[in-house]
C-alpha cells in the first residue's frame, strides 16, 4: 500500500500548498498550478483519489483567468503574476488529459473545459518542457483524436525535434547546450508521440537523446541527478548538488517509456535505478522517502538531504512509486505486448 499520509496533510480544502517547513504544512507558501496538476495525476491513479481529484481540479479551474491566462501561484487570497510560466499551463494541460478519462464525470468534465479551454495556447510555446508535456497529454488522451488534435502533435513534434537537430553536434545529443531540470520529458514526449503517430524521427531523436541523458546520469552506475546550483552547461562540469527529487521521477518516465516502446532490459534497468534513488540508491547513500511522515525530503545537498518536505518531492515520489514500483510486483509483458 502507497503512503498518502503528507499527501493529505498538505491539502485543505482549497488545493495543495507549496511548500513545509520540515514535514509542516506552510499555508503562506500558496498554491501553485504545478503542484495542483501533479497531485490531480496522483489522485487520478488513487483506488479512493475522488475527493482529492476533485479539489485539485476545482484549483486548477479557478486559477483560470478572464483574460485567458492561467495563474502558476496564489498566495494569502493573492494572485502573484510574476511567477507564470510556459512549463506549468504544460504540466496542467498533461494533468487535465489525463483527467478526461477518468472515472469521475465531475473530474472529468472539469479537465475537459480546461483541456479545450487552453490547449490553443500551445502552439505559441518557447519553452521545451512546455511543449513536449503537451504534446505528451495529447498522446496520452485514451480515445480518438480529432484532425486538430493529430495536426498539433505533428506541429509540437516538429517543435522539438528542430531544437535537436539544431543544438545537437558530436559528443552532444540534446535539445539544448545545457541540461537543466526534468529533462526526461523531452525524450518521453517523443516516443509518446511515435507510438500515437508512427513518426520514426521522432523515435530515432528520442532514443538518442534519452541515451545520451542516461550516459550522463548513470556513469556511477546510479542515478546522479543534475544539481541546480549551476545545472550541467555544455563544455562545463556538471553541477553535483543539490539534486531534486522531481528529476528522479521523470527520469524514470523517460526509461520507463522508452521500454514500453522498444522493449530492452537496459531501459527497464535504469528506470528501477532512478525509483531507487528515492530509497538510498544515490550518492550519498541516504533515503528521500521519510517513512514516519509520509513524505519525501525536498533534495539531496552536498551536506546530506533538505529535512523540508514540500509538495514537489512528495508528489514526484508518489508518482514514481504509483508507475514504476507497482510494476515490479507484476509479470513483465512482453516488448511486443508492449507495444500494441
Amino acid at each position: 500500500m502507497l503512503d498518502y499520509r503528507h499527501l493529505r496533510r498538505m491539502t485543505d480544502s482549497t488545493g495543495i500548498l507549496q511548500f513545509s517547513r520540515l514535514s509542516v504544512p506552510d499555508i503562506s507558501s500558496g498554491y501553485t498550478l504545478d503542484d495542483n496538476a501533479r497531485a490531480l495525476i496522483v489522485a487520478i491513479y488513487m483506488e479512493n483519489g475522488h475527493d482529492l481529484a476533485l479539489t485539485y481540479a476545482s484549483w486548477l479551474y479557478q486559477a483560470q483567468r478572464l483574460d485567458g491566462t492561467w495563474s502558476n501561484l496564489q498566495s494569502l487570497g493573492r494572485d502573484i503574476p510574476a511567477l507564470d510560466s510556459e512549463d506549468s499551463v504544460g504540466r496542467a494541460l498533461l494533468a487535465c488529459a489525463l483527467g478526461m478519462s477518468c472515472s469521475w464525470p465531475d473530474v472529468q468534465s472539469l479537465c475537459r473545459s480546461m483541456f479545450n479551454h487552453n490547449l490553443p495556447r500551445a502552439i505559441t510555446f518557447t519553452s521545451p518542457r512546455a511543449v513536449a508535456y503537451t504534446l505528451l497529454g495529447l498522446c496520452k488522451i485514451d480515445q480518438p483524436l480529432s484532425r486538430e488534435h493529430i495536426k498539433l502533435i505533428h506541429q509540437l513534434t516538429s517543435f522539438l525535434t528542430g531544437l535537436y537537430r539544431q543544438k545537437q553536434r558530436k559528443g552532444w545529443y540534446w535539445f539544448e547546450n545545457f541540461f537543466t531540470y526534468c529533462n526526461g520529458i523531452l525524450p518521453q514526449s517523443l516516443f509518446a508521440a511515435y507510438k500515437r503517430t508512427g513518426d520514426i524521427k521522432a523515435l530515432k531523436i528520442g532514443h538518442d537523446a534519452l541515451n545520451f541523458l542516461c550516459d550522463v546520469l548513470f556513469e556511477s552506475g546510479y542515478l546522479n541527478i543534475i544539481g541546480n546550483k549551476g545545472w550541467y552547461i555544455r563544455g562545463r562540469k556538471k553541477a553535483r548538488f543539490d539534486q531534486q527529487p522531481v528529476d528522479a521521477a521523470s527520469t524514470a518516465f523517460a526509461c520507463w517509456e522508452a521500454y514500453h516502446i522498444l522493449g530492452g532490459q537496459h531501459y527497464l534497468d535504469m528506470a528501477q535505478k532512478a525509483h531507487r534513488w528515492y530509497h538510498g540508491a544515490n550518492v550519498h547513500g541516504l533515503k528521500l522517502y521519510d517513512g514516519n511522515t509520509g513524505g519525501c525530503y525536498d533534495a539531496l545537498t552536498e551536506e546530506g538531504v533538505n529535512l523540508n518536505q514540500g509538495a514537489e518531492a512528495v508528489l514526484s515520489y508518489l508518482l514514481c512509486e504509483q508507475h514504476i514500483a507497482k510494476y515490479l510486483h507484476q509479470e513483465q509483458p512482453s516488448a511486443v505486448e508492449q507495444s500494441s
